[in-house]
């Protein structure tokens, strides 16, 4: 049962949580956690994976109830909430994936909350649309209304739930990672939809691994570690930096890269490569120890180009060369074979078989270097070659044959690069590696790329994060509607120049 009682004076947040401490077994997710919300205020949580943030969400949400703290909410103290009181008291969640009716239409899932509670029957469609465009109108959107939202495209979706919650009367609008699979475009129009909130009074609570964005957007940011509360800091306060500082417990170099000398021609040449509809025209050359930055929107053609490279999306017309000899890729073994390995952008669906082991995944594309004379893989080699790059990549786990579904983004992303690896290549193509990555995974696989650099291997790092291509490339490409429109080099290019040419 819920206790609540009347606080003598009223609390000076719209919502206090105090000495919060939840545990899970003999895992502690949460001690001694403050946090707490203004009216209106847009409030970025932030921390690293397992820090627990979701936990403390969860909490706020109703799902979970704490151990021990309480929760003050409009001069009431409880011990706990119930989801039905957290969202009576404006409290609405927008987790990751959004939590819509992908067949009913825009309109629907807007308002199906206000009818669901309605003791009438009988829903006037007519009606029902009215709603839907008065809610859209105040946060100034217009959304396809009668489409269903399973056909829209993700950023569209998202702000059909950001109505959803302002048509059920939200005071505080939580956003779980809102901008994982967005565009730049994209997340510059949903943080303009998230300072259109604060217009209304409507507090956000903002929490993402990106610290740029936590940076451009929030006032106020609290930062957690392993379950606990490090502090709340006005956003002006911090710089990116502190924040990754505050966030790991770690301090962290960031310097720019020089070029590396060019002697002995280029290992990778591509002259006039072209897939219509996809790229057009493209040249570059890569040498090795090279770290190339390939930086465009979504759309750019970056991603076509990658998998053109890696023999699964052939070119119309043009040459690519590796060592001074032209080469055809048609399939990816014929990439593999000319020392080419490629990291996907999407490791849970093409960089991994999820529920086979990291053991398996690993030795994937290695399988006849393992095997013996009959054809069946030696057990010996396969465990050693394993244990070699778990222990190369430290990757964190108990043991190699659990499923690779169980570890964390950051250590599914070096099994990948493990696998990739093992084949021995010497051109590595990285699409966005460090996607849906906390900050301190980011780190430790910077450093795996520089090792890798620094072992003679070329890279062509595919990113849509100015900084992250600033800091961690020798050398910047910048890919526009399928074609190389400027090359950079990062220590004579500043962030703003960067941004303008990528949106040019």
């Amino acid at each position: 049962m819920i206790v609540a009682r009347e606080v003598a004076e009223a609390a000076p947040a719209f919502i206090e949580m105090l000495d919060i401490t939840k545990r899970f077994g003999g895992v502690q997710a949460l001690a001694h956690v403050d946090f707490t919300i203004n009216p209106g205020e847009i409030h970025c949580l932030a921390g690293e994976n397992g820090c627990g943030k979701s936990t403390l969400i969860k909490i706020l949400a109703g799902v979970y109830s704490p151990d021990e703290g309480k929760i003050i909410l409009d001069r009431q103290a409880y011990s706990h909430l119930s989801p039905a009181l957290s969202q009576r008291a404006g409290i609405q969640i927008i987790y990751q994936d959004l939590s819509l009716f992908p067949n009913l239409s825009v309109a629907e899932n807007i308002v199906f909350r206000r009818h669901l509670e309605s003791p009438s029957r009988m829903v006037q469609r007519s009606i029902l649309v009215r709603q839907a465009k008065e809610v859209m109108s105040r946060l100034g959107v217009d959304l396809p209304i009668e489409e269903t939202v399973g056909s829209l495209p993700i950023a569209t979706r998202q702000l059909v739930a950001i109505c959803r919650a302002l048509a059920a009367e939200a005071r505080l609008v939580v956003m779980d990672e809102p901008t994982a699979s967005l565009t730049h475009y994209e997340i510059d129009a949903l943080l303009e939809t998230v300072r259109g909130l604060k217009a209304h009074r409507i507090a956000t609570v903002f929490v993402s691994h990106k610290l740029e964005e936590v940076m451009r957007i929030a006032e106020r940011v609290t930062v957690l570690r392993d379950g606990r509360k490090v502090g709340s800091y006005p956003a002006s306060s911090i710089d990116r930096n502190r924040l990754a500082e505050l966030m790991t417990g770690q301090k962290f170099e960031s310097s720019l890269k020089s070029a590396i000398p060019s002697e002995g021609g280029p290992i990778l040449e591509i002259r006039g490569l072209t897939r219509r509809g996809h790229y057009e025209n493209v040249n570059l050359v890569l040498h090795p120890g090279e770290i190339l930055g390939i930086i465009g929107r979504l759309g750019s053609g970056r991603t076509e180009l990658a998998l053109s490279l890696f023999g699964m999306n052939p070119p119309d017309s043009g040459k690519i060369l590796v060592n001074g000899k032209p080469i055809r890729l048609k399939t990816n073994r014929a990439a593999i074979r000319n020392g080419i390995g490629y990291v996907p952008e999407d490791r849970l669906s093409l960089g991994l078989v999820m529920p086979q082991s990291i053991a398996d995944n690993i030795i994937v594309s290695v399988l006849k270097k393992l095997s013996g004379a009959l054809g069946l893989i030696d057990n010996s080699r396969r465990r050693k070659t394993v244990n070699s790059w778990i222990d190369e990549l430290r990757i964190k786990t108990k043991a190699p044959d659990r499923p690779v579904q169980e570890l964390s983004g950051g250590n599914q992303q070096r099994v990948v690069l493990a696998k990739w690896l093992a084949t021995e290549p010497r051109i590595l193509i990285l699409d966005s590696p460090t996607v849906g990555v906390d900050v301190g995974a980011k780190v430790g696989i910077y450093q795996i790329i520089d090792a890798l650099a620094a072992h003679g291997i070329a890279i062509i790092f595919i990113t849509d994060e100015v900084e992250e291509v600033l800091h961690q490339s020798h050398r910047i490409l910048v890919m526009l509607a399928g074609r190389i429109t400027r090359t950079f080099d990062p220590k004579k290019v500043i962030e703003g120049e960067l941004r303008e040419a990528i949106s040019a």
